[in-house]
């Protein structure tokens, strides 16, 4: 089942976004090899819209889309001015490498999140209990071998 999403974004200076993301908006992210990074994101949301051409877009969303653009603002970014469009208030923030982000405050009702450890719950809890139980089997015959030891004796290892 699905475990989580995976968001692309091209850049034409990927230098500089990688460092937006990191610095700016303080994405935990690891290298997954060659300096290809991987930034964690909050609980997302897929929206399903009646279209054309199989576009697909990224928008990220904020609790405060006012303070948001002010801050890129203050960081010497361009941010358009927040749009109310009824289920969000939306900005784009332009990227250091020069592409656009949508970026909104949603307005519409949110879906709960569904915990990254839902589907591997399971699997950790049957990894767990399978751990226990090896471990309990092995804990035995440590038991049983320690008995058969005669005590008072240093054991040869």
């Amino acid at each position: 089942m699905i475990i989580g999403a995976h968001m692309m974004i091209q850049s034409s200076n990927d230098a500089a976004d990688k460092k937006f993301f990191r610095e700016v908006f303080e994405l935990p992210s690891i290298d997954a090899g060659g300096g290809f990074h991987l930034y964690a994101v909050p609980p997302s949301e897929i929206a399903i819209h009646e279209g054309s051409g199989g576009a697909h877009e990224l928008f990220l969303m904020c609790d405060d889309v006012e303070a948001f653009v002010s801050d890129m603002k203050g960081r010497g970014l361009a941010a358009t001015q927040p749009q109310n469009h009824g289920w969000g208030i939306m900005t784009q923030l332009t990227l250091p490498g020069g592409g656009r982000l949508s970026v909104y405050q949603p307005l519409h009702k949110r879906p709960k999140a569904v915990a990254a450890s839902r589907n591997g719950a399971r699997k950790t809890k049957k990894a767990r209990k399978a751990a226990k139980a090896s471990k309990s089997s092995t804990m035995r015959g440590a038991k049983r071998k320690a008995a058969k030891q005669p005590r008072g004796r240093a054991r040869r290892t």
